[in-house]
Parts: C-alpha cells; sequence; structure tokens
C-alpha cells in the first residue's frame, strides 16, 4: 500500500505543478505515503475486477481524482 500511494502521490504532484500549481517541496517533506485512513484492515472486500481494469487508461493508471482546491485551502 505504501508503494502504490507513493507512486501515486508522485503522478497527482506532476499533474499539478504541470498545470501551474505551487507544489512546494517543503510541504511535501511532510506527507507520508505509510498512513492507513484509506485501508480496510477487517471485514471482506468485494472488488469487481473486470469494472476496475475497465477504469485504467492505456498506460495501466487509475485516473487522478481532480483536486478539490476549496477543500484544499487554496481558494477562498
Amino acid at each position: 500500500m505504501v508503494a502504490w500511494t507513493t507512486e501515486y502521490y508522485s503522478r497527482a504532484v506532476l499533474e499539478l505543478r504541470s498545470q501551474g500549481r505551487d507544489v512546494p517541496d517543503e510541504i511535501l517533506s511532510h506527507i507520508s505515503p505509510g498512513h492507513s485512513d484509506n485501508i480496510n484492515f477487517f471485514g471482506v472486500i468485494n472488488v469487481d475486477v473486470e469494472a476496475e481494469l475497465a477504469k485504467l487508461d492505456t498506460s495501466g493508471w487509475r485516473p487522478l481524482r481532480p483536486a478539490q482546491l476549496r477543500e484544499l485551502g487554496l481558494t477562498p
């Protein structure tokens, strides 16, 4: 999970920077891919593999969600 999260954090930062958004390295140094809030360690997770595979782009990546600038405190 840490490797997957790290890879997608990197993709998200590259996407934001390609859009001209300022993403300071100083802030990134405080972000950890080791958080577990998004991981269900208990119970059963049912996954429709075919539906998930259909979401991948031609390079095999899931699409990034659009940034919610207001929630991030980046707009008034």
